[in-house]
């Protein structure tokens, strides 16, 4: 007889369901996405000089430079878009604009139509212009809601997990860092330390959005030194634990793989939006 002391098993990063949903969610991804951009083209986000060099002289114009390394970041530089500041104009109209060909990557290309009037509307909160990280992920996460809008089939869960679903892929464009770092803010301290107006609407925890971020580490086979210095001290326990879980868990590493095979076989979608998204109406 052998006996296993269960006392001395670790208590797993997540919940059973939580963990599968977010499997589940990559897999949707993959079959969605562009498996190929992401094995072959996207790269791990760093909030650092790196990724996000240079300076500017205004609030909006340091908005506009992060913005735009953003969408260069998430393979989709070529789509028309048009920074705003809600506080400050009325909501942008439904945009009407088509992309055809690949949706994001290197082979992608400019649209014919540059009717100023047909953008994508994109808000920022001017307050996250000193706090970036929860600057950059808002930024992903927008783009990230329009990259969904392609998507043939709903998310694991349906419709209700929108919101959740799109944190997943602006993780799966490479900006785990960023979410998993501004998922939760410690509001003690000096009261300049904390500004409520800076901080970001999380919708993954930041064990979520932790786990997610160590599921493409290990699938892009990056090394956990190059996370775990760009994450903030209290998460590094939980990334590494999470990655030898991922690396453990054999059989769903195969059917992501499937998912993968499945969806470079298929043709890139067709960008189209006609609709001024829920989630940035109510952003």
């Amino acid at each position: 007889m052998v006996l296993v002391l269960t006392i001395f098993q670790s208590k797993p990063v997540l919940p059973d369901a939580s963990r599968q949903w977010l499997w589940d969610a990559y897999g949707w991804a993959l079959r969605q996405f562009d498996a190929g951009v992401f094995y072959h083209e996207t790269s791990l986000v760093t909030p650092s000089n790196k990724h996000f060099p240079g300076r500017a002289n205004s609030v909006h114009a340091m908005a506009e430079l992060i913005f735009n390394q953003v969408k260069t970041h998430a393979g989709v530089h070529h789509w028309p878009c048009r920074l705003w500041d809600p506080s400050l104009a009325l909501p942008e109209p439904a945009p009407i604009l088509q992309v055809e060909g690949p949706l994001r990557g290197s082979h992608a290309v400019m649209p014919v139509n540059t009717d100023p009037c047909h953008v994508l509307a994109v808000p920022y909160n001017p307050h996250q212009v000193n706090k970036p990280q929860a600057l950059i992920a808002d930024f992903a996460h927008i783009l990230a809601h329009y990259l969904g809008t392609t998507a043939t089939e709903p998310p694991p869960g349906g419709p209700d997990n929108w919101p959740y679903a799109t944190e997943l892929v602006a993780i799966f464009m490479g900006f785990g860092i960023m979410f998993a770092n501004s998922a939760y803010t410690f509001r003690g301290g000096c009261g300049s330390c904390y500004n409520p107006l800076a901080e970001r609407t999380a919708y993954l925890s930041q064990d979520e959005a932790t786990y997610a971020l160590a599921l493409f580490c290990v699938l892009k086979d990056i090394p956990n030194a190059d996370v775990l210095k760009e994450l903030k001290s209290y998460l590094r326990a939980v990334y590494k634990k999470a990655v030898k879980e991922i690396r453990r868990d054999r059989v769903a590493m195969a059917n992501l793989e499937q998912n993968r095979l499945a969806q470079m076989a298929e043709v890139s979608p067709t960008l189209k939006v006609d609709r001024f998204p829920d989630l940035i109406a109510g952003h």
